[in-house]
């Protein structure tokens, strides 16, 4: 059996009181009146019972049973079937959960599975402000949204303050295994937030534009808000996956130019070696026809030609910077 958080009836912005589960569907039937049910990791017959009380699509409860699916909105009949990703700092680590929120003119319903803050706080902070409680479960509905997404914040923060230390590292001349898997690794814990935060437009474009009879005129300004946090969000992770892909780019052009300095280097070494190479090579064939080997000046006069062709491509290779 799942565990019910709270199941709580209200009526023109006041709290009525605790629902039983059986009694949902009788309490719906007064006149304005919503019910608030808030469940955690239900099983298949606790989100049945649910279904029959709020009259729920199949497929929608289908989907909240599966757990694993992807942020959207869809509506089924005079109802909407929501699905957030959830993601919050636990022990230092960042992990990801979702609520799947069934959404109607007189009910919310809100179903929470893996990592995800309790909405107690929610519902307390919506019942200090009983004219848009009012209006019915829009407002309610925003109130989640927004602590979704604002929970999304401090997960950026920290992954700015990664994204500083990595960048220390990748600026580098030398090769650096260690900051390039942990490039990777951000890059993915960013790409896994952005893929929560962009649906969340889409989402609040539709609440604002097409159910008003569940999102009134007076609750848009807020679902708007919550819509510019979502693509502030998701514009600031665009950014920092731009600068870590540059800051891995900058990072290959340095080691490339390191690479060539070294090369350089080598080759001009190697060009040098070459000249006291080809003449004593010369010299090695010990042929009688030599002229020099049968003068007394011939051995000093072959050391001070290597010794001074080797010097003046030194000199040379120095003054063109390859040494």
């Amino acid at each position: 059996m799942g565990m019910v958080v709270n199941s709580i009836a209200y009526r023109a912005g006041q709290r009525l009181g605790d629902v039983t589960i059986d009694d949902i569907s009788e309490v719906l039937k007064e006149p304005d009146t919503f019910v608030w049910v808030g469940i955690w990791e239900p099983d298949d017959e606790f989100l049945r019972k649910i279904q029959e009380e709020f009259s729920l699509h199949d497929l929608a409860i289908e989907d909240a049973l599966q757990a694993h699916q992807r942020p959207k909105i869809e509506a089924y009949g005079d109802s909407l079937f929501i699905v957030v990703k959830t993601a919050q700092l636990i022990d230092g680590e960042v992990q990801y959960g979702e609520t799947h929120l069934f959404v109607g003119t007189n009910f919310l319903v809100t179903v929470r599975h893996g990592a995800s803050s309790s909405y107690a706080a929610i519902r307390t902070r919506v019942e200090e402000n009983p004219k848009l409680l009012s209006k019915g479960p829009g407002f309610a509905l925003y109130s989640i949204l927004d602590f979704v997404v604002d929970n999304y914040v401090p997960i950026v923060s920290r992954f700015e303050e990664e994204l500083d230390r990595i960048e220390s590292d990748m600026f580098k001349s030398d090769f650096d295994q260690v900051a390039v898997a942990k490039l990777y690794e951000l890059r993915r814990h960013l790409l896994k937030l952005r893929n929560a935060a962009v649906p969340m437009d889409d989402i609040c474009n539709q609440l604002i534009r097409f159910h008003e009879d569940i999102v009134p005129k007076e609750l848009r300004a807020y679902v708007r808000d919550v819509q510019d946090h979502a693509h502030q969000i998701t514009t600031i992770t665009d950014d920092m996956r731009e600068m870590l892909t540059n800051a891995m780019h900058v990072n290959l052009a340095l080691v490339s130019v390191r690479q060539n300095e070294v090369v350089k280097r080598l080759a001009g070494w190697g060009a040098i070696l070459a000249v006291p190479t080809v003449i004593f090579s010369l010299y090695g064939m010990n042929f009688e026809s030599m002229p020099e080997l049968k003068t007394a000046w011939g051995y000093p006069v072959t050391l001070f030609v290597t010794v001074a062709g080797c010097l003046v491509l030194f000199r040379k290779l120095k003054y063109e910077r390859w040494l």
